[in-house]
């Protein structure tokens, strides 16, 4: 049985120079039927969130009290 949230954490990506992207689309491309993206980022990535949704996500965004953010993608109708 697969998990029901993939976490996809790129705070280090991020402070060594990487563009996360890539990454993090590969999770999206991956994810199984009823599977959820959970994205950990140093910042609200408002510009995934517009991506994501032109693929049938939704999110929900929560701020950390470390300063991070924590999104939650699932796909509509999963």
């Amino acid at each position: 049985m697969s998990k029901k949230v993939v976490t996809v954490d790129v705070r280090e990506d991020l402070r060594e120079g990487r563009e996360p992207f890539s990454k993090i689309m590969a999770a999206v491309g991956k994810l199984a039927d009823g599977q959820a993206l959970k994205l950990i980022a140093p910042f609200e990535p408002a510009p995934l969130y517009a991506v994501l949704g032109r693929q049938g996500f939704t999110h929900k965004s929560k701020p950390l009290d470390s300063g991070d953010w924590e999104i939650l993608f699932r796909r509509e109708n999963g």
